[in-house]
């Protein structure tokens, strides 16, 4: 499409310069006023503007604007100097950051178009109240990103919804440059360097637009063999160098532009590394297997979907990169007593304590300002405001997903603490599952796998020998015992079967109530989205007489040849089957009913395509094999699941409320372990005492399962019992707790410690307390000195040895704070725990001055987010009168 009549009209040389956007604009200005309306003159000075803008930073040459308008019609056109760098239009958002300028265009003329000569390249416009702008204008053609020679670079498993936003983030850094190099030197880069960074950026892009020509709109992750011409390499590097200083620069506020996110610069280096590296004669290595930083791999852009939020059983909110909420589902809602449409639009610290809002800012500022994530990916205990100003203790994981526009979202779950976090589906991180997140961000052997369609298919097109067969039934086996839920253990089983067996995997189970859930689908190929086939099932009624319905009958193994069909009459389940072979594609299956203990738990399905050796009667065999293997798994988790839910429940029925005393506060917390699956026998107790004392208490009974929990009970009260009766010093208390657990029929090995705390005098306070081999007391005064109190320490719960408890006594001056906790605070996997107990004493002193809930919330957020074990503790603190 072309408009000579655009070359008429009045005309301007602009120099390679960013103050030409501006006057070119004060030129459009001259040149209509009057002769268009005012809204037709706004828009066209808009349009020049960026078409200049891109002009300068792409061409590099002198910019030409000729414009005029004709009958309340503006015709302009945008000439530069430089044919060879063709157009690159991104069908982005009209908000975002960078590549809008054609965007516009396309938008708002009412036509438009580019022309390219031997010597310039033209972009041009029509703008009038006689035809409405068109969204679909057709005037750029497809992205040609080089008429030279190239070179074929393969990108594996590239996630597109990343890939975007790092092509944004780099834009504008490169964007914020070349403009700053017109005022001097920016950063020390080198201007031939600065001008092949650009270039080959956009050169990239180019590309990457080109290849994805042809590729499903929707695709998350796409395979891509981008044209690149074959004399890049120098300037590949010239571009790795500025990136490197321009994101530095952006960690100290050098730059306007924010810092890429962890992911975002991971996939940069493996973008960059790939077409280098292929360059140089080396293969292909997919995104999905190159190792990567565990903040990295935990922080996967996935694309923006606001009806999954909706659709989430548990507690969602989401967050733009302003701290507006955006989204809440109806879960949230409830939690905190807002209307979801009332939470919508307001800011996140509606919902966070007032005494936590100044943390959240920091951190929140923090990571827009350094790219650096803390709390990401992680379950942070913390509490939660509802609007009746009550507290609501939960876990709160956030993970950032992709919208449309390119800018990040963060989606939080508000996990309830009265229970672990529920297994969601694991392809969506609106609803995540943290042992899940760990299985999929797992790094690869140290060898990595390349990207091989042949090394995908081993086991598919040959007949497995019986050796591969003993080796893939034993991985099927050790897969599941090392998962740490259900649903971790169906996708690793899946994932396993979809390497060494099948094109594709689907497992099909039937819950408490006689429902039947598709739990999960794997495909080979990453761009099938097989997750949409996911979810709830019709039930397997009377009619239903297709191979699923017969497997979920206790039916087979049943070898399928084809797709089932769908004939008149069949049931819906029968419908839902047929339709999943056909969308996936079956050349041959092998369908396999999940039976443990009797009971018939569900289905599994194999597939493989028509391209591929058809399954056998020896592969029958096999896949019933797997089949009996996985329902014992199944079995076995749903099981622990039930156990650990009882237990967990159990406890935090059993954890009191903690009395209300005069002139004394106290505060108490307790967190499930959000690493493991089991819950143990930490516990807490505070009560008044009837001579005027107050009692505290923390223990930890051995073992992590519901018998552990049972018996943190029976001692529990029976120790309360014993210290209102009595009413004896602590180390007598512990002697005789000790002396009732042996009628236990199983006595009870554990530790404890019993204190309590008496005002002696008007704001004289001291403190008597025993331990029966638990961590010392901290005791830390308002002054911030931290230490612990190593006295009255004896033998703990359960050893048989009748022996004297010793006991100590210590003043405690006003406003100190005396903390009682268990190993969950402190202890970490492979250090010393002399370390764990400097850093509570490093925390608790800088906490010395915070009111008590803060001290408390604050230990948990700075100590308790990667315990591996249950955590417990009660603080108490004797106020001036």
């Amino acid at each position: 499409m072309s408009d000579p009549d655009a070359h008429e009209g009045a005309q301007r040389t602009f120099p390679p310069s960013p103050i030409s956007a501006a006057h070119a604009r004060d030129f459009v200005r001259d040149r209509l006023a009057g002769s268009v309306a005012l809204d037709t003159l706004r828009t066209a000075e808009l349009l020049v503007s960026e078409l200049v803008t891109n002009a300068v930073l792409h061409a590099r040459t002198e910019v030409g604007v000729s414009v005029r308008s004709v009958d309340g019609t503006v015709h302009a056109r945008v000439v530069d100097g430089e044919p060879r760098r063709g157009l690159v239009p991104r069908r982005r958002h009209p908000y975002t950051d960078t590549g809008r300028g054609l965007y516009l265009v396309e938008r708002l003329a009412s036509r438009c178009g580019a022309d390219t000569g031997e010597k310039t390249k033209s972009v041009w416009f029509e703008l009038g109240p006689s035809v409405s702008p068109s969204a679909a204008s057709a005037g750029w053609g497809p992205a040609v990103p080089y008429s030279g020679d190239r070179r074929s670079v393969t990108l594996a498993d590239l996630p597109w919804a990343l890939c975007m936003a790092e092509q944004q983030h780099r834009h504008a850094l490169l964007r914020e440059l070349v403009l700053a190099s017109s005022a001097g030197d920016p950063l020390g880069i080198r201007p031939d360097d600065l001008e092949a960074a650009h270039d080959v950026s956009n050169v990239i892009s180019a590309c990457v637009a080109a290849a994805c020509e042809g590729h499903p709109a929707d695709a998350d992750v796409r395979t891509l063999t981008l044209p690149v011409p074959a004399h890049v390499t120098p300037a590949l590097l010239a571009l790795r160098r500025v990136l490197d200083k321009a994101e530095e620069a952006t960690r100290f506020e050098a730059l306007l532009t924010r810092p890429a996110l962890p992911q975002l610069s991971a996939l940069r280096r493996w973008m960059l590394d790939e077409i280098i590296g292929q360059f140089g004669g080396g293969a292909p290595t997919a995104w999905t297997v190159v190792p990567r930083e565990p903040t990295d791999s935990s922080l996967e852009l996935r694309p923006w979907n606001r009806e999954q939020i909706q659709a989430s059983r548990f507690p969602t909110i989401a967050i733009d990169d302003r701290n507006q909420i955006i989204a809440a589902n109806e879960a949230a809602s409830d939690l905190v007593g807002w209307d979801a449409g009332d939470l919508v639009g307001r800011r996140l610290p509606v919902l966070i304590p007032e005494h936590l809002r100044e943390r959240h800012l920091a951190a929140f500022t923090s990571l827009l300002l350094t790219g650096r994530p803390r709390i990401l990916g992680r379950p942070v205990p913390v509490p939660a405001l509802h609007r009746d100003g009550r507290l609501i203790p939960i876990r709160l994981l956030i993970q950032a997903q992709e919208m449309s526009d390119g800018r990040t979202v963060f989606v939080a779950q508000l996990l309830p603490r009265t229970a672990a976090p529920e297994p969601p589906p694991a392809d969506w991180p609106g609803e995540l599952n943290e042992s899940r997140a760990a299985a999929l961000a797992e790094p690869p052997p140290a060898s990595p796998r390349l990207y091989e369609p042949a090394q995908r298919a081993r086991g598919r097109d040959r007949s497995m020998s019986e050796l591969e067969r003993l080796s893939l039934l034993a991985e099927s086996r050790r897969a599941g015992s090392e998962a740490e839920d259900l649903p971790q253990a169906l996708r690793q089983f899946a994932l396993l079967l979809t390497r060494r067996l099948a094109d594709w995997c689907a497992v099909d189970l039937i819950d408490e109530h006689d429902e039947v859930e598709r739990a999960i689908v794997v495909h080979h190929d990453p761009g099938s989205s097989p997750s949409a086939y996911e979810g709830a099932l019709p039930p397997p009624s009377s009619p239903a007489r297709g191979p699923l319905a017969r497997a979920l009958r206790g039916a087979g193994p049943l070898l399928l040849t084809g797709t089932p069909p769908m004939g008149q009459g069949e049931s819906p389940l029968d419908t839902r089957y047929a339709e999943l072979s056909e969308q996936l594609g079956v050349g041959s299956a092998v369908v396999a009913s999940l039976q443990a203990h009797r009971e018939v738990l569900g289905a599994l399905t194999v597939g493989r395509l028509g391209s591929q050796r058809p399954f056998m009667q020896d592969d029958v065999d096999l896949v019933g094999e797997l089949a009996r293997g996985l329902a014992l798994q199944v079995a076995n988790l749903r099981r622990f699941t039930r156990v650990r839910t009882i237990a967990q429940h159990l406890q935090h029925s059993l954890l009191p409320a903690l009395p209300e005393i005069e002139n004394l506060r106290l505060a108490a917390r307790y967190v499930p372990s959000a690493i493991t699956a089991q819950v143990g026998g930490d516990w807490y107790d505070g009560f008044a005492l009837p001579d005027g004392g107050t009692a505290v208490v923390i223990g930890d009974v051995t073992g992590s399962d519901i018998d552990a929990t049972a018996t943190m009970s029976r001692l529990s009260s029976m120790l309360r019992g014993i210290s209102v009766v009595c009413q004896e010093p602590p180390e007598e208390v512990l002697r005789h707790l000790d002396m009732a657990n042996r009628t236990l029929a199983q006595e009870a090995t554990g530790t404890c410690v019993y204190a309590v705390v008496k005002e002696c005098h008007a704001g004289l306070w001291e403190l008597s307390y025993s331990s029966a081999g638990h961590l010392p007391p901290l005791l830390t005064t308002q002054d911030g000195e931290a230490r612990y109190l190593e006295d009255g320490g004896g033998l703990m719960l359960g050893t048989g040895f009748d022996l004297p408890r010793p006991g100590a006594r210590v003043p405690l001056p006003a406003d100190s704070t005396v903390l009682l906790y268990t190993d969950g605070l402190i202890e970490r996997r492979g250090e010393p725990l002399d370390r764990g107990l400097d850093r509570l004493r490093e925390q608790a002193a800088a906490l010395s001055h915070a009111p008590l809930e803060v001290f408390c919330d604050e230990l948990l957020i700075r100590l308790g987010s990667d315990s591996t074990d249950d955590t417990a503790f009660i603080a108490l603190r004797p106020t001036s009168p």
